[in-house]
């Protein structure tokens, strides 16, 4: 199989998709104002082809941040696109056009990839589709795009998760998850008054979650929300810890990205040498895999602005294109399997 990125910083479609001749499946990574337009464009430059979409931020080699990017997949590949709507309300009344792609494509652990990109409501979704995909061991990887909209197969919904199934025909696939935060001294933590459905953590160990926080680490309540970035939440979730972001203040609350529950435990993590675990990650992608045809990754927006400020962007997806044909998407929010993650980077690697 071959994986295929084109992209224009100003937007222009006809330009991105340059020397895309018979594509199996593509993902389209567009800008607010331009997504409607590109939707509809792309399906009339690939009338009947797979494909789903979102608003974001795409990269290989460089970063489109307000253009758009496009990802395709040909030469070796039987693929399925659809949607579940209704996400924030019932996503698996929908589940039967998960069930059905998946008997289509009529893949495994070893060959067969779910990406999904979704509008919001995560957990749920994950929860929704791993019910579909355990049944055959299916890997999945995506993210959150911005705006509140999804695309498939040439239609723009809201209050969605787009998701395309990819078999490779020649050769294995495997998901990976990346963190480069480690755990801060022994800070553990019980969380309580908590709302779930606006992913609000009112108290830790029965101390104001905004106060356990600032004694910690010494700062501002205006520094917390960029404080994050190097000390985020961890969530213990078996051997495996889910960042937990911290989007705002509020009150003597904090309000994060990802849902926390009453009772759920919680460490405070600290920034450790991500330059080190991504040629770490590499290096194992490499030993996992003598030949590569694609890797597809999703990175954190967190990530993408930390990198950034400390100029690494540049040299990070330099080193991610050791690895070969490598392109992805910048999101809101990171998928792996059925659990929805911050601050991390997930991918999947293409034999």
């Amino acid at each position: 199989m071959k994986q295929f990125f084109g992209m224009s910083q100003q937007g222009d479609l006809k330009e991105a998709v340059r020397g895309l001749g018979k594509p199996q499946l593509i993902m389209l990574f567009s800008n607010g104002d331009q997504f409607e337009t590109h939707v509809s464009e792309l399906e009339k430059l690939y009338p009947g082809v797979p494909s789903i979409g979102c608003i974001g931020m795409s990269y290989d080699t460089r970063v489109v941040e307000k253009g758009v990017g496009v990802i395709a997949y040909y030469d070796g590949v039987s693929a399925a696109a659809n949607v579940l709507e209704q996400v924030s309300v019932m996503p698996v009344k929908y589940i039967e056009r998960l069930e059905k792609d998946v008997k289509h494509v009529n893949g495994s652990q070893e060959n067969t990839i779910c990406i999904d990109l979704c509008a919001g409501n995560d957990a749920c979704v994950l929860t929704t589709i791993h019910s579909v995909l355990k049944h055959r061991n299916i890997s999945l990887v995506g993210g959150t795009g911005d705006g509140g909209r999804i695309s498939a197969n040439g239609r723009v919904y809201e209050d969605a998760v787009a998701y395309a199934l990819i078999k490779n025909l020649n050769g294995r696939v495997k998901a990976y998850k990346e963190n480069i935060y480690q755990q801060l001294e022994n800070h553990r933590f019980i969380a309580s008054q908590t709302d779930k459905a606006n992913y609000v953590m009112g108290a830790l160990n029965g101390q104001p979650a905004k106060q356990v926080y600032q004694d910690i680490l010494h700062v501002t309540e205006q520094d917390i929300t960029t404080q994050t970035f190097k000390n985020p939440f961890g969530k213990l979730n078996g051997d495996d810890v889910c960042i937990v972001s911290i989007k705002e203040v509020q009150g003597n609350a904090l309000t994060c990205f990802r849902q926390v529950n009453d009772s759920d435990v919680l460490v405070l993590l600290e920034l450790g040498d991500y330059k080190e675990t991504v040629r770490n990650t590499i290096r194992r992608i490499q030993q996992d895999f003598p030949r590569i045809s694609a890797v597809f990754s999703v990175n954190c927006l967190f990530r993408y602005l930390l990198f950034t400020q400390n100029q690494y962007m540049q040299e990070y997806l330099s080193d991610m294109s050791l690895l070969g044909s490598h392109a992805g998407l910048v999101g809101y929010g990171e998928h792996y399997n059925n659990r929805f993650v911050n601050q991390s980077m997930t991918c999947v690697v293409f034999e």
